[in-house]
């Protein structure tokens, strides 16, 4: 059994001129999705990425925690591109920030690994 959420699938679509993104999560034995709709560009993307992910953590916390992405980002570190995210938790102080190596093949994939990587510690605990 996983200690944190898994990543189950990453969906897009386009609805009504809008872009749909969900975002699946499994964890201890159940699927939570979450999702988000915003305008279709390609540079809205990460950020509909990061908030679906944060819409389904809160389905597998059973709505006890509300999250707020407050940025997300892409930067060369290094020879390699890394996807950035920062978390806040409501009635939590602080914000948490999360980090992924971005796959050419795969960048929606290192977006909720980053969004999981800045909540995952904090997110142990409330599970």
């Amino acid at each position: 059994m996983n200690d944190r959420p898994a990543i189950v699938s990453i969906q897009g679509s386009e609805v009504d001129g809008d872009t749909v993104v969900t975002v699946t999560l499994s964890w201890q034995d159940e699927e939570c999705a979450g999702e988000a709709v915003g305008p279709t560009d390609p540079t809205t993307l990460p950020r509909l990425v990061g908030e679906a992910t944060l819409r389904a953590v809160e389905r597998v916390a059973h709505g006890n925690i509300r999250l707020n992405l407050t940025a997300i980002a892409t930067t060369r570190l290094g020879d390699a591109q890394v996807a950035m995210a920062q978390v806040e938790m409501e009635g939590d102080e602080g914000r948490f920030v999360g980090s992924a190596i971005l796959d050419d093949t795969d960048s929606a994939a290192a977006t909720v690994k980053a969004v999981l990587d800045a909540i995952n510690r904090r997110l142990e605990r409330i599970l």
